[in-house]
């Protein structure tokens, strides 16, 4: 949690976390702020201090509602050292982050950087200002970075927040089926008004809506996927593809808050019309493993256990996985699931190349996603929740959906 840095800081002898980008969808810079309309900054934060949010002056207004204390980058008179250093815009931003680190008595120790930034630019900036103070060692790490360490537990804002998202999922999932039953067929094809195939481009131009209108946007796109595509765990679909009765769809869901906030993760497959028997002994299998994992969560087990366990369910149903086979394109291909947060994969990780500190811990949110792919047998079927591990020990489903599988049609 937030209230972790100072002793993760500790700990790891980091003495500064400096925070560069823009205010929105830059988890770092939204997770020490709280988000909002800031085109780019800087957030200093000394161990044991507060941050100090750096914002250009026309977002003052903007950089006060985040309940930091502020300094506008104006008082650096950037005017000034732009006719000093003749036009040198590294020289110049070298130089304003001498000053802002002088300003906070910043002169050695140990900075991380985290943020949003072209890397090509921060490369230039710090390693020029690691010449113009050599005192400073610039650190950061690469997958068990100090945040994501902090962000791995939730507080009980950060869980209402993401079970809002959840809710609202939920609702634009449902307006989704409504709106594939609302169609009729003609040879198997959902077809629109005009007698033209319904889309797969035409469903996530109406879930983009959906989304935008309870105020959620999904940078990172939508699976929704049919047939041979079902059954490549990140296809994200053909906008092309028409919808056809009995062929499996993953709908993989993740948006996040306006302004990359929270995410939420879900997934539902689904057969429209009838599921032919190949396709609902597939979902049988994993939708018992499913519960049979939901049932075996316990806190502060490692989460590549799930992964192993997942493994052994499905071989015991005769299907190839990553641990019988680690090169296998069929079967059970991918972990177990993640964290959900800021990104939308966070830690503690349930795959097999979780360390040990992955664990479930009270405060932990993950998604729970077992699934299997047979992309030449056009079929694939994965069941994703995302669950809250709560102060209590127990394990709650942030926002329940149905399971169904066959979605009967209406017309």
């Amino acid at each position: 949690m937030k209230s972790d840095i100072d002793s993760l800081m500790q700990e790891r002898e980091i003495d500064v976390l400096l925070v560069t980008g823009p205010g929105t969808h830059n988890p770092a810079m939204v997770y020490l702020t709280g988000g909002g309309h800031l085109t780019g900054g800087d957030l200093i934060k000394k161990r044991g201090e507060a941050a100090v949010l750096f914002h250009f002056p026309m977002e003052r207004d903007e950089a006060a509602l985040t309940g930091l204390q502020t300094k506008s980058l104006a008082d650096y008179k950037l005017h000034e050292l732009y006719k000093q250093f003749n036009g040198d815009m590294l020289k110049v931003t070298v130089r304003r982050y001498e000053m802002m680190l002088s300003d906070l008595g910043v002169i050695s120790g140990r900075v991380a950087l985290y943020g949003q930034a072209d890397a090509g630019t921060t490369l230039a900036i710090f390693s020029a200002l690691q010449q113009a103070i050599p005192q400073l060692t610039f650190v950061n790490e690469v997958a068990n970075s100090l945040l994501l360490q902090a962000m791995m537990t939730k507080d009980a804002e950060e869980v209402a927040r993401i079970r809002n998202v959840g809710h609202k999922t939920t609702v634009v999932v449902g307006q989704t089926l409504e709106f594939l039953c609302s169609h009729r067929t003609m040879n198997g094809v959902l077809v629109k008004s005009d007698g033209s195939p319904l889309t797969i481009g035409d469903v996530k131009h109406r879930i983009n809506l959906w989304l935008a209108e309870l105020g959620l946007e999904n940078p990172e796109d939508t699976i929704f996927a049919i047939g041979y595509d079902s059954g490549v765990p990140h296809s994200s679909g053909k906008p092309s593809d028409p919808l056809r009765l009995g062929e499996t769809i993953i709908f993989d869901i993740f948006p996040c808050e306006a302004g990359g906030g929270y995410y939420y993760d879900m997934t539902r497959t689904w057969c429209l019309g009838y599921a032919p028997e190949e396709a609902l002994a597939l979902y049988e299998d994993v939708h018992t493993v499913y519960h049979s994992l939901i049932a075996e969560l316990r806190i502060d087990t490692p989460g590549k256990d799930y992964q192993e366990r997942t493994c052994e369910l499905f071989e015991l149903r005769g299907h190839p996985t990553i641990r019988s086979d680690p090169q296998t394109q069929i079967g059970y291909v991918h972990g177990l699931g993640h964290g959900v947060g800021l990104h939308i994969h966070e830690r503690p990780s349930l795959g097999r190349f979780a360390s040990d500190s992955d664990r479930l811990y009270p405060g932990t949110v993950i998604t729970v996603e077992p699934g299997l792919y047979y992309p030449e047998r056009g079929l694939g079927v994965r069941i994703e929740d995302t669950i809250w591990v709560r102060p209590d020990g127990k394990f709650e489903v942030l926002a329940e959906y149905s399971h169904n599988l066959v979605i009967p049609m209406k017309r």
